[in-house]
């Protein structure tokens, strides 16, 4: 059975404000490093989003992945099943159920495990995806996140 390594870290600038991604996959002697920018979103939204999108870069179902992640809004929220109480209640008065949303689908093609470390504690995969987040968010012509854009004045998304 394949296994993949995935680390991910999110960063918004002001938050919310300019934001970005980056994603640190390994498997065997494989690596692959991906991230990309948005306009506006807000930290979590990146948080996750690399999440999603390490994930998203597994093309085989069934694969054995550990995430390694310095966000405790995500690992918590998977580890101590919170995300699938908010799934029963349709993401009722929960952030970012679009992303939640697309997650859940592409976490239940595999087996996966998060492990919560500590950012900005000198681990080198770790402080890599920092670095990639923090570049792709001051990039140039940055894309939209349609979903928060179009919701962020709205009084239910913060609730």
């Amino acid at each position: 059975m394949s296994q993949v390594v995935i680390y991910t870290d999110g960063a918004a600038t002001g938050n919310p404000g300019p934001g970005g991604y980056g994603v640190v996959l390994l498997s065997s002697h494989h690596r692959k490093e991906l991230s990309d920018g948005f306009r506006l979103t807000t930290n979590n939204r990146m948080e996750l989003l690399a999440v999603i999108i390490g994930l998203e870069a597994i093309k085989k179902p069934g694969v054995t992945i550990t995430i390694y992640s310095d966000s405790k809004y995500v690992v918590d929220s998977v580890e101590k099943g919170w995300v699938m109480g908010w799934e029963k209640k349709g993401f009722a008065k929960r952030k970012n159920p679009d992303l939640w949303k697309r997650f859940l689908v592409i976490y239940r093609q595999h087996h996966v495990k998060f492990i919560w470390i500590k950012g900005h504690a000198d681990n080198p995969e770790n402080e890599r995806c920092d670095r990639l987040a923090v570049a792709a968010a001051a990039g140039k012509n940055l894309q939209a996140d349609a979903y928060y854009e179009s919701v962020k004045d709205k009084e239910d998304l913060f609730n």
